[in-house]
Protein backbone atom coordinates (compact mmCIF):
# COMPACT_ATOMS: atom_id res chain seq x y z
CA UNK A 1 0.00 0.00 0.00
CA UNK A 2 1.24 3.72 -1.13
CA UNK A 3 1.01 6.04 1.56
CA UNK A 4 0.42 9.70 1.75
CA UNK A 5 2.59 11.45 4.13
CA UNK A 6 0.23 14.76 4.61
CA UNK A 7 -2.91 12.49 4.83
CA UNK A 8 -1.39 10.33 7.47
CA UNK A 9 -0.46 13.40 9.22
CA UNK A 10 -3.61 14.72 8.99
CA UNK A 11 -5.71 11.31 10.11
CA UNK A 12 -3.01 11.06 12.75
CA UNK A 13 -4.21 14.46 14.19
CA UNK A 14 -7.67 13.32 13.87
CA UNK A 15 -7.09 10.51 15.73
CA UNK A 16 -5.06 12.31 18.54
CA UNK A 17 -7.87 15.04 18.66
CA UNK A 18 -10.95 11.92 20.02
CA UNK A 19 -8.19 11.19 22.83
CA UNK A 20 -8.72 14.63 24.23
CA UNK A 21 -12.20 16.71 25.69
CA UNK A 22 -12.43 19.65 23.54
CA UNK A 23 -14.29 22.41 26.06
CA UNK A 24 -13.60 25.34 23.43
CA UNK A 25 -15.54 26.39 20.20
CA UNK A 26 -13.39 26.53 17.07
CA UNK A 27 -14.17 29.02 14.37
CA UNK A 28 -13.79 26.86 11.09
CA UNK A 29 -12.24 29.17 7.96
CA UNK A 30 -14.72 29.21 4.87
CA UNK A 31 -12.04 27.46 2.77
CA UNK A 32 -10.37 25.14 5.54
CA UNK A 33 -7.04 23.02 4.89
CA UNK A 34 -7.34 19.48 4.16
CA UNK A 35 -4.24 18.57 5.44
CA UNK A 36 -0.83 19.56 7.04
CA UNK A 37 2.73 19.15 6.62
CA UNK A 38 4.96 16.75 8.19
CA UNK A 39 6.88 19.75 9.38
CA UNK A 40 3.93 21.63 10.47
CA UNK A 41 2.70 18.60 12.44
CA UNK A 42 6.55 18.18 13.72
CA UNK A 43 6.40 22.25 14.38
CA UNK A 44 6.77 22.41 18.10
CA UNK A 45 6.10 19.78 20.99
CA UNK A 46 2.56 20.81 21.35
CA UNK A 47 1.87 19.35 17.74
CA UNK A 48 4.23 16.75 17.97
CA UNK A 49 2.15 15.63 20.70
CA UNK A 50 -0.89 15.20 19.03
CA UNK A 51 1.04 12.74 16.13
CA UNK A 52 2.11 10.58 19.52
CA UNK A 53 -1.25 10.59 20.68
CA UNK A 54 -2.40 9.05 17.00
CA UNK A 55 -0.35 5.91 17.35
CA UNK A 56 -1.99 4.95 20.98
CA UNK A 57 -5.58 5.78 19.62
CA UNK A 58 -7.97 3.14 19.70
CA UNK A 59 -9.68 3.37 16.65
CA UNK A 60 -9.98 0.28 14.21
CA UNK A 61 -7.52 0.78 10.88
CA UNK A 62 -6.23 4.20 12.51
CA UNK A 63 -4.40 4.37 15.40
CA UNK A 64 -3.23 1.06 17.58
CA UNK A 65 -3.11 -1.92 15.26
CA UNK A 66 -5.18 -4.47 17.41
CA UNK A 67 -8.22 -2.26 18.23
CA UNK A 68 -10.51 -5.04 16.42
CA UNK A 69 -10.01 -7.84 18.68
CA UNK A 70 -9.00 -9.71 15.83
CA UNK A 71 -5.36 -11.59 17.03
CA UNK A 72 -7.64 -12.82 20.00
CA UNK A 73 -10.23 -14.15 18.28
CA UNK A 74 -8.79 -15.81 15.10
CA UNK A 75 -5.44 -16.76 17.71
CA UNK A 76 -8.11 -18.42 20.21
CA UNK A 77 -9.80 -20.55 17.22
CA UNK A 78 -6.12 -21.52 16.09
CA UNK A 79 -5.35 -22.55 19.53
CA UNK A 80 -7.54 -24.99 21.94
CA UNK A 81 -9.37 -22.00 23.16
CA UNK A 82 -12.51 -21.23 20.89
CA UNK A 83 -14.91 -22.57 18.66
CA UNK A 84 -16.83 -20.68 16.05
CA UNK A 85 -20.61 -20.84 14.91
CA UNK A 86 -20.78 -19.23 11.57
CA UNK A 87 -19.75 -20.54 8.47
CA UNK A 88 -17.64 -17.50 6.95
CA UNK A 89 -14.06 -16.60 6.96
CA UNK A 90 -13.00 -16.94 10.65
CA UNK A 91 -14.13 -20.48 10.65
CA UNK A 92 -11.13 -20.85 8.58
CA UNK A 93 -8.55 -20.12 11.47
CA UNK A 94 -10.22 -23.07 13.58
CA UNK A 95 -10.23 -25.93 11.15
CA UNK A 96 -6.52 -25.02 9.70
CA UNK A 97 -8.02 -24.00 5.69
CA UNK A 98 -6.43 -20.36 6.03
CA UNK A 99 -6.25 -19.23 2.40
CA UNK A 100 -4.28 -15.76 1.85
CA UNK A 101 -7.42 -14.52 0.39
CA UNK A 102 -8.70 -14.57 4.34
CA UNK A 103 -10.22 -11.50 5.16
CA UNK A 104 -8.86 -11.87 9.15
CA UNK A 105 -4.99 -13.09 7.71
CA UNK A 106 -5.48 -9.26 6.02
CA UNK A 107 -6.30 -7.04 8.78
CA UNK A 108 -3.75 -9.30 11.06
CA UNK A 109 -0.73 -8.30 8.31
CA UNK A 110 -2.47 -5.19 7.29
CA UNK A 111 -3.33 -2.90 10.46
CA UNK A 112 0.38 -3.60 12.18
CA UNK A 113 1.99 -1.78 8.96
CA UNK A 114 -0.64 1.09 8.91
CA UNK A 115 0.72 1.84 12.50
CA UNK A 116 4.33 0.63 12.01
CA UNK A 117 4.41 3.12 9.34
CA UNK A 118 2.78 6.08 11.90
CA UNK A 119 5.48 5.25 14.26
CA UNK A 120 8.06 5.39 11.47
CA UNK A 121 6.67 8.69 10.90
CA UNK A 122 6.77 9.86 14.28
CA UNK A 123 10.21 9.11 14.99
CA UNK A 124 10.84 10.37 11.31
CA UNK A 125 9.38 13.57 12.41
CA UNK A 126 11.25 14.17 15.68
CA UNK A 127 14.85 12.87 15.08
CA UNK A 128 16.90 15.66 14.92
CA UNK A 129 14.40 17.99 15.11
CA UNK A 130 15.40 21.36 16.10
CA UNK A 131 12.32 22.83 17.39
CA UNK A 132 12.11 19.88 19.54
CA UNK A 133 14.16 19.94 23.20
CA UNK A 134 16.38 16.89 23.41
CA UNK A 135 14.48 14.80 26.16
CA UNK A 136 11.02 15.49 24.46
CA UNK A 137 12.77 13.37 21.54
CA UNK A 138 14.52 10.98 23.98
CA UNK A 139 10.86 10.28 25.66
CA UNK A 140 8.95 9.79 22.47
CA UNK A 141 11.65 8.21 20.74
CA UNK A 142 11.63 5.22 23.42
CA UNK A 143 7.52 4.94 23.78
CA UNK A 144 7.36 4.78 19.58
CA UNK A 145 10.41 1.98 19.93
CA UNK A 146 8.34 -0.11 22.29
CA UNK A 147 5.29 0.51 20.06
CA UNK A 148 7.06 -0.87 16.56
CA UNK A 149 8.89 -4.20 18.78
CA UNK A 150 5.47 -5.10 19.92
CA UNK A 151 4.13 -4.56 16.57
CA UNK A 152 6.83 -6.55 15.27
CA UNK A 153 7.04 -9.23 17.81
CA UNK A 154 3.29 -9.96 17.16
CA UNK A 155 4.21 -10.59 13.32
CA UNK A 156 6.97 -12.23 13.47
CA UNK A 157 5.16 -15.16 15.57
CA UNK A 158 2.11 -14.84 13.27
CA UNK A 159 3.99 -15.11 9.62
CA UNK A 160 7.44 -15.82 10.18
CA UNK A 161 9.94 -13.73 8.96
CA UNK A 162 8.02 -10.47 7.36
CA UNK A 163 9.73 -7.44 5.66
CA UNK A 164 11.52 -5.27 8.16
CA UNK A 165 10.29 -1.47 7.46
CA UNK A 166 11.94 1.43 9.28
CA UNK A 167 11.59 3.91 6.78
CA UNK A 168 8.59 6.36 5.78
CA UNK A 169 10.23 6.43 2.43
CA UNK A 170 8.30 4.28 -0.21
CA UNK A 171 11.04 4.10 -2.99
CA UNK A 172 13.01 1.76 0.19
CA UNK A 173 9.70 -0.06 1.05
CA UNK A 174 7.86 -0.60 -1.89
CA UNK A 175 9.50 -3.86 -2.39
CA UNK A 176 11.26 -4.77 0.54
CA UNK A 177 11.27 -8.77 0.94
CA UNK A 178 11.26 -10.87 3.88
CA UNK A 179 13.30 -10.44 6.74
CA UNK A 180 14.15 -13.63 8.44
CA UNK A 181 12.32 -14.63 11.79
CA UNK A 182 15.68 -14.13 13.23
CA UNK A 183 16.03 -9.94 11.92
CA UNK A 184 13.33 -9.25 13.15
CA UNK A 185 13.63 -10.71 17.05
CA UNK A 186 16.88 -8.52 16.03
CA UNK A 187 15.27 -5.23 15.80
CA UNK A 188 12.36 -5.96 18.19
CA UNK A 189 15.02 -6.28 20.69
CA UNK A 190 17.37 -3.85 19.73
CA UNK A 191 14.47 -1.16 20.20
CA UNK A 192 13.85 -2.44 23.23
CA UNK A 193 17.24 -2.44 24.53
CA UNK A 194 17.20 1.11 23.12
CA UNK A 195 13.85 2.17 24.88
CA UNK A 196 15.03 0.91 28.32
CA UNK A 197 18.64 3.36 28.08
CA UNK A 198 16.27 6.54 27.25
CA UNK A 199 12.61 5.39 29.38
CA UNK A 200 12.47 6.68 32.92
CA UNK A 201 9.65 4.96 35.57
CA UNK A 202 7.46 7.49 35.09
CA UNK A 203 4.63 7.07 33.28
CA UNK A 204 4.29 10.13 30.62
CA UNK A 205 0.99 11.21 31.19
CA UNK A 206 -1.61 9.97 32.97
CA UNK A 207 -2.89 6.22 32.84
CA UNK A 208 -0.75 3.84 31.58
CA UNK A 209 -1.15 3.93 27.77
CA UNK A 210 1.98 5.54 27.25
CA UNK A 211 5.49 2.97 28.01
CA UNK A 212 7.74 3.34 30.61
CA UNK A 213 10.89 1.70 31.12
CA UNK A 214 9.11 -1.06 32.57
CA UNK A 215 6.79 -1.30 30.02
CA UNK A 216 9.98 -1.85 27.75
CA UNK A 217 12.03 -4.25 29.86
CA UNK A 218 8.23 -7.01 30.55
CA UNK A 219 8.04 -6.52 26.64
CA UNK A 220 11.76 -7.57 26.53
CA UNK A 221 11.25 -10.26 29.55
CA UNK A 222 8.79 -11.79 26.95
CA UNK A 223 10.73 -12.14 23.84
CA UNK A 224 13.13 -13.24 25.63
CA UNK A 225 11.61 -16.21 27.39
CA UNK A 226 10.42 -16.93 23.47
CA UNK A 227 13.80 -16.99 22.57
CA UNK A 228 14.71 -19.26 25.16
CA UNK A 229 17.05 -16.98 27.25
CA UNK A 230 15.60 -18.23 30.16
CA UNK A 231 18.37 -15.71 32.50
CA UNK A 232 17.43 -12.86 30.45
CA UNK A 233 13.97 -13.15 30.78
CA UNK A 234 13.82 -14.04 34.46
CA UNK A 235 16.23 -10.98 35.66
CA UNK A 236 13.64 -8.77 33.24
CA UNK A 237 10.59 -10.24 34.81
CA UNK A 238 12.20 -9.80 38.04
CA UNK A 239 12.86 -6.37 37.44
CA UNK A 240 9.44 -5.70 36.67
CA UNK A 241 7.72 -7.38 40.13
CA UNK A 242 10.29 -5.85 42.60
CA UNK A 243 9.90 -2.33 40.76
CA UNK A 244 7.05 -1.91 43.60
CA UNK A 245 4.96 0.14 40.78
CA UNK A 246 2.50 -2.71 40.33
CA UNK A 247 0.38 -4.67 42.08
CA UNK A 248 -1.79 -8.17 41.76
CA UNK A 249 -5.23 -7.31 41.97
CA UNK A 250 -7.53 -9.47 44.34
CA UNK A 251 -10.78 -9.43 44.70
CA UNK A 252 -12.86 -9.35 42.57
CA UNK A 253 -11.01 -10.09 39.67
CA UNK A 254 -12.95 -8.62 37.60
CA UNK A 255 -11.35 -5.45 38.39
CA UNK A 256 -7.61 -6.26 36.57
CA UNK A 257 -8.92 -4.70 33.53
CA UNK A 258 -10.15 -2.07 34.41
CA UNK A 259 -8.97 1.74 33.77
CA UNK A 260 -6.22 2.10 36.53
CA UNK A 261 -5.77 -1.31 37.77
CA UNK A 262 -2.91 -1.56 40.21
CA UNK A 263 -1.99 -4.70 38.07
CA UNK A 264 -1.65 -2.92 34.42
CA UNK A 265 1.93 -2.23 33.12
CA UNK A 266 0.59 -1.34 29.54
CA UNK A 267 -3.07 -0.66 28.83
CA UNK A 268 -4.97 1.37 25.99
CA UNK A 269 -7.85 3.32 26.76
CA UNK A 270 -10.68 0.96 24.78
CA UNK A 271 -13.47 3.78 22.97
CA UNK A 272 -14.24 3.49 19.74
CA UNK A 273 -17.26 5.72 19.87
CA UNK A 274 -20.09 3.43 20.95
CA UNK A 275 -18.32 0.52 22.30
CA UNK A 276 -15.31 -0.13 24.11
CA UNK A 277 -12.69 -3.01 24.58
CA UNK A 278 -13.37 -5.11 21.12
CA UNK A 279 -13.33 -8.22 22.76
CA UNK A 280 -16.35 -7.59 24.74
CA UNK A 281 -18.11 -7.37 21.41
CA UNK A 282 -16.43 -10.32 19.81
CA UNK A 283 -18.04 -12.50 22.71
CA UNK A 284 -20.67 -10.70 24.79
CA UNK A 285 -24.17 -12.48 23.10
CA UNK A 286 -26.18 -10.09 21.91
CA UNK A 287 -29.48 -10.71 24.15
CA UNK A 288 -30.28 -13.30 26.41
CA UNK A 289 -30.38 -16.44 24.91
CA UNK A 290 -28.60 -15.84 22.24
CA UNK A 291 -25.60 -17.99 21.17
CA UNK A 292 -22.32 -16.44 21.26
CA UNK A 293 -20.02 -16.23 18.41
CA UNK A 294 -17.31 -17.66 20.00
CA UNK A 295 -17.81 -20.04 22.30
CA UNK A 296 -15.17 -21.53 25.16
CA UNK A 297 -13.96 -24.96 24.12
CA UNK A 298 -14.79 -28.10 26.30
CA UNK A 299 -10.98 -29.04 26.79
CA UNK A 300 -10.42 -25.14 28.10
CA UNK A 301 -12.97 -24.89 30.44
CA UNK A 302 -11.85 -28.67 32.24
CA UNK A 303 -8.51 -26.96 32.50
CA UNK A 304 -9.71 -24.95 35.67
CA UNK A 305 -9.53 -26.20 38.68
CA UNK A 306 -12.58 -26.61 41.31
CA UNK A 307 -13.57 -23.15 42.74
CA UNK A 308 -10.79 -21.23 40.25
CA UNK A 309 -11.91 -17.70 40.97
CA UNK A 310 -11.11 -17.04 37.09
CA UNK A 311 -13.78 -19.29 36.33
CA UNK A 312 -16.26 -17.15 38.21
CA UNK A 313 -14.77 -13.90 37.15
CA UNK A 314 -13.35 -14.46 33.44
CA UNK A 315 -16.15 -16.70 31.83
CA UNK A 316 -19.39 -16.06 31.30
CA UNK A 317 -22.55 -18.30 30.39
CA UNK A 318 -25.89 -18.64 29.01
CA UNK A 319 -28.49 -21.16 28.22
CA UNK A 320 -29.21 -22.00 24.76
CA UNK A 321 -31.62 -24.11 23.90
CA UNK A 322 -31.37 -25.48 27.30
CA UNK A 323 -28.32 -26.00 26.87
CA UNK A 324 -25.12 -23.70 28.90
CA UNK A 325 -22.41 -22.65 26.73
CA UNK A 326 -19.47 -20.60 28.11
CA UNK A 327 -17.44 -17.61 26.83
CA UNK A 328 -14.90 -15.58 27.35
CA UNK A 329 -16.06 -12.67 30.00
CA UNK A 330 -12.45 -10.56 31.20
CA UNK A 331 -14.53 -7.68 29.08
CA UNK A 332 -17.88 -7.32 30.06
CA UNK A 333 -18.53 -3.46 28.48
CA UNK A 334 -20.36 -3.81 25.79
CA UNK A 335 -21.13 0.38 25.78
CA UNK A 336 -18.20 2.57 26.39
CA UNK A 337 -20.79 4.61 28.35
CA UNK A 338 -20.70 1.67 30.92
CA UNK A 339 -19.01 2.37 33.97
CA UNK A 340 -16.62 1.40 35.68
CA UNK A 341 -14.31 2.07 32.58
CA UNK A 342 -12.38 -0.89 31.20
CA UNK A 343 -9.18 -0.39 29.04
CA UNK A 344 -7.24 -2.81 26.43
CA UNK A 345 -4.67 -4.53 28.39
CA UNK A 346 -1.37 -5.36 26.63
CA UNK A 347 0.85 -6.21 29.34
CA UNK A 348 0.12 -7.16 33.02
CA UNK A 349 1.70 -8.54 36.03
CA UNK A 350 0.85 -11.61 36.89
CA UNK A 351 2.38 -12.59 33.23
CA UNK A 352 5.56 -11.15 34.67
CA UNK A 353 5.65 -13.95 37.48
CA UNK A 354 4.66 -16.85 34.97
CA UNK A 355 7.45 -15.54 33.08
CA UNK A 356 9.90 -15.28 35.98
CA UNK A 357 8.27 -19.06 36.57
CA UNK A 358 8.90 -20.61 33.30
CA UNK A 359 12.43 -18.76 33.34
CA UNK A 360 13.20 -20.52 37.05
CA UNK A 361 12.11 -23.66 35.97
CA UNK A 362 14.48 -23.84 33.19
CA UNK A 363 17.41 -22.98 35.13
CA UNK A 364 16.13 -25.85 37.98
CA UNK A 365 15.23 -23.24 40.32
CA UNK A 366 12.33 -25.65 41.22
CA UNK A 367 11.19 -24.69 43.99
CA UNK A 368 11.32 -20.74 43.33
CA UNK A 369 9.70 -21.55 39.89
CA UNK A 370 6.71 -23.27 41.82
CA UNK A 371 6.39 -20.28 44.39
CA UNK A 372 5.61 -17.71 42.03
CA UNK A 373 2.87 -20.43 40.26
CA UNK A 374 1.15 -20.52 43.71
CA UNK A 375 1.07 -16.61 44.04
CA UNK A 376 -1.25 -16.47 40.86
CA UNK A 377 -3.10 -19.56 41.77
CA UNK A 378 -3.76 -18.04 45.42
CA UNK A 379 -5.37 -14.55 44.25
CA UNK A 380 -7.33 -17.22 41.89
CA UNK A 381 -8.55 -18.39 45.53
CA UNK A 382 -6.79 -21.99 45.01
CA UNK A 383 -4.79 -23.97 46.97
CA UNK A 384 -0.68 -24.48 46.10
CA UNK A 385 0.57 -26.42 43.22
CA UNK A 386 0.98 -30.56 43.78
CA UNK A 387 3.39 -30.34 41.28
CA UNK A 388 6.69 -32.52 43.01
CA UNK A 389 9.22 -29.68 43.43
CA UNK A 390 12.11 -32.12 42.25
CA UNK A 391 10.78 -32.79 39.06
CA UNK A 392 11.40 -30.61 36.09
CA UNK A 393 9.12 -31.42 34.01
CA UNK A 394 6.46 -31.16 36.63
CA UNK A 395 7.42 -28.03 37.32
CA UNK A 396 7.42 -26.79 33.68
CA UNK A 397 4.26 -28.58 33.53
CA UNK A 398 2.85 -26.52 36.16
CA UNK A 399 3.91 -23.20 34.32
CA UNK A 400 2.25 -24.06 31.65
CA UNK A 401 -1.32 -25.11 32.80
CA UNK A 402 -1.13 -21.80 34.88
CA UNK A 403 -0.63 -19.65 31.89
CA UNK A 404 -3.50 -21.58 30.06
CA UNK A 405 -5.95 -20.45 32.59
CA UNK A 406 -4.41 -16.90 33.69
CA UNK A 407 -3.50 -15.58 30.33
CA UNK A 408 -6.43 -17.06 28.10
CA UNK A 409 -7.93 -15.18 25.47
CA UNK A 410 -5.31 -12.71 25.95
CA UNK A 411 -2.67 -11.25 23.14
CA UNK A 412 -2.58 -14.85 21.26
CA UNK A 413 -0.92 -16.11 24.04
CA UNK A 414 -2.05 -19.91 24.16
CA UNK A 415 -1.25 -20.12 20.46
CA UNK A 416 1.94 -18.45 20.89
CA UNK A 417 2.50 -21.03 23.77
CA UNK A 418 1.93 -24.18 21.70
CA UNK A 419 3.96 -23.70 19.01
CA UNK A 420 7.23 -22.12 20.78
CA UNK A 421 7.01 -25.37 23.27
CA UNK A 422 6.39 -27.46 20.51
CA UNK A 423 3.49 -28.99 22.14
CA UNK A 424 0.48 -27.53 19.47
CA UNK A 425 0.08 -31.16 17.21
CA UNK A 426 0.20 -33.04 20.30
CA UNK A 427 -2.02 -30.76 22.20
CA UNK A 428 -4.31 -29.45 19.33
CA UNK A 429 -4.18 -32.79 17.13
CA UNK A 430 -6.31 -34.26 20.33
CA UNK A 431 -8.91 -31.99 20.86
CA UNK A 432 -9.71 -31.40 17.03
CA UNK A 433 -8.47 -32.54 13.52
CA UNK A 434 -6.41 -31.03 10.65
CA UNK A 435 -3.42 -29.23 12.37
CA UNK A 436 0.01 -29.90 10.82
CA UNK A 437 2.97 -28.35 10.99
CA UNK A 438 2.60 -25.45 8.57
CA UNK A 439 -0.50 -24.38 9.75
CA UNK A 440 1.70 -23.04 12.83
CA UNK A 441 2.43 -20.06 10.78
CA UNK A 442 -0.62 -18.03 8.53
CA UNK A 443 -0.53 -17.31 4.77
CA UNK A 444 0.95 -14.35 3.93
CA UNK A 445 -1.93 -12.15 2.21
CA UNK A 446 -2.71 -12.78 -1.81
CA UNK A 447 -3.04 -9.06 -2.47
CA UNK A 448 0.83 -8.20 -0.89
CA UNK A 449 2.21 -10.60 -2.75
CA UNK A 450 0.71 -9.27 -6.31
CA UNK A 451 1.59 -6.22 -5.07
CA UNK A 452 5.56 -6.50 -3.81
CA UNK A 453 6.55 -10.07 -6.27
CA UNK A 454 9.18 -10.17 -3.69
CA UNK A 455 7.67 -11.26 -1.38
CA UNK A 456 7.64 -15.39 -0.59
CA UNK A 457 4.75 -17.35 0.92
CA UNK A 458 4.62 -19.82 3.77
CA UNK A 459 4.97 -23.31 2.96
CA UNK A 460 1.56 -24.81 2.43
CA UNK A 461 -0.28 -22.16 1.02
Amino acid sequence: MRFDINKIMAGMLIAAASLTSCKKLVTIPSNPPSAITQQQQFADSATAITAVAGVYAYNIGNGFAYTSGQLTTSCGLSADELSYNYADDALQFYSYNLTPLNSGVITLWGYPYQSIYQVNAVLSGITGNANLSPSFQQQITGEMKVVRALYYFNMVNLFGGVPLVTSISYKETQRLPRSSAADIYDQVKADLTDATEKLTDSYPSAGRARPNLYTAIALLAKVNLYQSNWQSAYNEADSVIRSGLYNLTNTPLTGVFLNGSQEAIWQIPGNQGYYGVSDAQHFIPVSPGAIPRYILTGSLLAAFETGDKRMQDWVGSTVVNGTTVYYPYKYKNVSASSTPTEDQMILRLAEMYLIRAEAAAHLNHLTEALADVNIIRARAGLSASTADPASQTAVLKAVMHERQVELFCEWANRWYDLKRTGTAEAVLGAVKPGFSATDALYPIPQAQIQLNNVLTQNPGY
